[in-house]
């Protein structure tokens, strides 16, 4: 299970944290584009989205597709996520909460969720199956939702 701590509390930089709470990964989420960048283990990786105001999240390493998310309508929570053949779904527990499930062959194998109801703190257990730089995409596609829900919000 991993951890996601923001970098201060309006910041959407967040440290990943892994179960004896060492700093594994950073992430860093753009303020203008749907994109931001990912550093694990002397590594670097784009996040981003393919079109301007639309298309697919892609996680991308040295230009090389990694994870592709693909939202199936605008008005739901959810993506479909390819990597390595795999399809999951991710999707919102609720309409309205930030708990994200993620699912396979219909299946829940993980999710994605806030600490408590009041921070960006979250908590990202997810299969050790899945490559670690999909997990944290994964949590990146979460937290680029929370952000729209905060931004509209206010």
């Amino acid at each position: 299970m991993l951890r996601a701590r923001p970098g201060s509390w309006f910041s959407w930089k967040f440290n990943i944290l892994d179960e004896n709470d060492q700093i594994i990964a950073g992430i860093d989420i753009r303020w203008m584009r749907e994109a931001g960048e990912l550093h694990l283990g002397g590594r670097s990786y784009r996040l981003f989205r393919e079109g301007l105001f639309g298309g697919a999240f892609i996680l991308e390493e040295d230009g090389m597709e990694l994870a592709r998310a693909e939202k199936p309508s605008s008005l739901f929570r959810s993506f479909t996520v390819t990597a390595k053949g795999r399809a999951y779904r991710l999707h919102a527990a609720s309409p309205v909460g930030r708990t994200f499930i993620l699912s396979e062959n219909d299946r829940t194998i993980g999710v994605i969720r806030p600490e408590n109801a009041f921070t960006r703190k979250a908590v990202i257990d997810l299969p050790e199956e899945i490559a670690l730089p999909v997990k944290i995409f994964m949590a990146w596609l979460v937290f680029v939702l929370w952000k729209r829900d905060e931004e509209s919000s206010s």
